[in-house]
């Protein structure tokens, strides 16, 4: 055995699969939320509701970055952004919400399109970034690309398993 070097096992790879799966599930949720809420408030009620949710952050810490860049991000919101942005998270949240029930249940082609999928989300949270300049989206893209890698493994694990299992 190397010293200090250890391999990370298949089923802590399986469980860390999971886990991020559900996490970006459980993200998924809120988006949802967020789009359609986006779609059907207007310019006005949205700002309101900003307002009210951070005027405590903003109580506690005047310059809190966060809410400040909600807050910012509201008011600036345009008609045609508020729009894009509304297709963006519903489209974004169902989407993630389908292949992750499809890689969830490892139905097999569900790996190759869920990889393709999220490196489209990559590549286009990658773009935005180089307009937006938003961290966040390099956040965003960093956990994805953990994902990715992720669902790669799971992907050749259950085919190796596969065809392991028609062999006898």
């Amino acid at each position: 055995m190397r010293s200090g070097h250890t391999r990370p096992s298949g089923k802590n790879l399986h469980l860390a699969f999971a886990v991020t799966l559900c996490a970006k599930a459980a993200f998924a949720l809120p988006e949802l939320i967020a789009g359609a809420a986006t779609l059907f408030m207007s310019r006005q009620s949205l700002v309101a509701f900003v307002v009210w949710l951070t005027c405590d952050e903003f109580a506690d810490d005047p310059h809190d970055v966060i809410a400040g860049f909600l807050l910012r991000s509201a008011q600036h919101l345009s008609v045609g952004t508020q729009s894009f942005a509304a297709a963006y998270l519903l489209g974004h949240g169902v989407i993630k919400l389908w292949l992750i029930a499809g890689l969830l249940q490892s139905k097999l082609w569900y790996f190759p399109v869920a990889l393709a999928l999220f490196a489209s989300f990559v590549a286009f949270q990658v773009y935005r970034f180089t307009i937006t300049h938003s961290i966040w989206l390099l956040i965003l893209s960093a956990v994805d690309i953990v994902v990715i890698a992720l669902t790669w493994f799971e992907y050749r694990t259950l085919r190796m398993s596969s065809k392991r299992s028609r062999r006898h």
